[in-house]
């Protein structure tokens, strides 16, 4: 039996709020991944998603950032509910509400840290501009960054390479950021400096997080743990006192 659920940090409309979610792959054979998920993230929550690989993580982490539809449910993203949008709206919905940090931190090689910073707000504008000349610059000051800012990836240290990720993430001012193993690529030393960047971002801006981790010290220092076993959230608890 599931324990009962954590309520969100704040009461008003959730960040995230999935209701019934099934997502099923296959046409001949069809497997059902994730089965009735019910997920509620409130504003400025940190929490941690885990469970053992095949669980369906990632999935779950797809569907919350529009980079995939449910089978079956409601998904809501900033009180939208998703289902009626068409791929333009999705993606409009999705790069003003979320950023995205990898384990594998895809900057673009060719860039330096100030220029990969910046590509979300190219994208979005369609040229570069000195106000997101600016705000890149910043971002990466925020990061411990601003003496990298011509380094290309090559010649950043892992933990480098993810903070100009983090600060690429933050560049449109998302409500909600998407961590997928953030750590998992790194030395134990980069990888708490990494983990506290993100809970500094979280206490400042009040951004919520959902943190995928096999790292059970990482979940530890969350706020809240969610574990998906079999497409089925298990459980849902609050981390330990003083952890994050």
């Amino acid at each position: 039996m599931a324990e009962p659920t954590v309520k969100a940090a704040d009461t008003g409309s959730p960040v995230v709020l999935l209701e019934g979610v099934t997502r099923d792959f296959g046409e001949t054979v069809v497997t059902r991944v994730l089965k009735s998920i019910d997920f509620r993230l409130g504003g400025g929550e940190f929490t941690a998603l885990t469970g053992p690989s095949g669980s369906g993580k990632s999935t779950l982490l797809n569907l919350v950032g529009l980079l995939d539809r449910a089978t079956t449910g409601r998904v809501c993203l900033d009180g939208v509910d998703t289902a009626g949008l068409d791929d333009t709206a999705l993606t409009r919905l999705r790069g003003g509400s979320i950023g995205f940090v990898f384990q594998f931190h895809h900057l673009l090689p060719a860039f330096t840290a100030l220029e990969n910073v910046m590509l979300p707000g190219i994208a979005r504008q369609g040229r570069p501009s000195a106000a997101l000349r600016k705000k890149a610059l910043e971002l990466l000051d925020r990061v411990g960054l601003s003496d990298r800012l011509k380094f290309k990836p090559s010649a950043l240290s892992g933990g480098q390479q993810q903070r100009v990720a983090i600060a690429r993430a933050l560049c449109l001012n998302p409500r909600l950021i998407l961590a997928d193993e953030p750590t998992g690529n790194l030395d134990t030393e980069a990888s708490d400096q990494v983990f506290e960047l993100l809970r500094q971002i979280n206490r400042e801006e009040h951004t919520a997080f959902l943190v995928v981790t096999h790292d059970l010290n990482i979940a530890a220092r969350c706020d809240r743990i969610v574990e998906l076993v079999d497409g089925r959230i298990t459980s849902e608890r609050a981390a330990a006192p003083g952890g994050g």
